[in-house]
């Protein structure tokens, strides 16, 4: 899975040779189209390639007509590595993340994998711990304010 935005610093996106550098790539040009226009109008756009031989070839041809590419992380987390890392039990990383302790202890024992939904949620855990913890909390209002 690659992730399109548009490169810092470029009057315009080649809407053209971007679609073109997609299609080749193993999806249609209308789908190329609509995902180069997704860039234009939203900022960045996803899109799953079929074929692409050489990454960086493939990151030269885009760039060239004014996008960035980067690779979406779906690979595997080591689950209970990640935990360790942050120094918590089971059941604080279930608490601190909003995340069922069963759960935990199912992708750790290897009996059940993160759905793609929680990998995602994983692996940004994984990046930015402290980030998602302040995301999630809510300061408590002051009784004398």
């Amino acid at each position: 899975m690659i992730s399109l935005t548009p490169v810092e610093n470029v009057q315009q996106v080649l809407a053209i040779p971007a679609a073109l550098a997609l299609a080749k790539r193993g999806i249609s040009l209308l789908r190329a189209k609509r995902v180069v226009e997704e860039v234009l109008s939203r900022g960045y756009a996803v899109v799953e390639l079929p074929t692409v031989e050489d990454a960086s070839v493939l990151a030269d041809d885009l760039r060239r007509a004014g996008c960035k590419a980067a690779e979406v992380n779906r690979g595997v987390v080591d689950v209970r590595d990640l935990r360790e890392r942050l120094g918590l039990t089971q059941e604080q990383f279930a608490l601190r993340y909003g995340l069922d302790v069963s759960a935990i202890r199912n992708w750790e024992t290897g009996r059940r994998k993160p759905d793609p939904a929680a990998l995602g949620y994983l692996h940004v855990i994984d990046r930015m711990p402290e980030e998602v913890r302040s995301a999630l909390e809510k300061p408590l209002a002051s009784a004398t304010s």
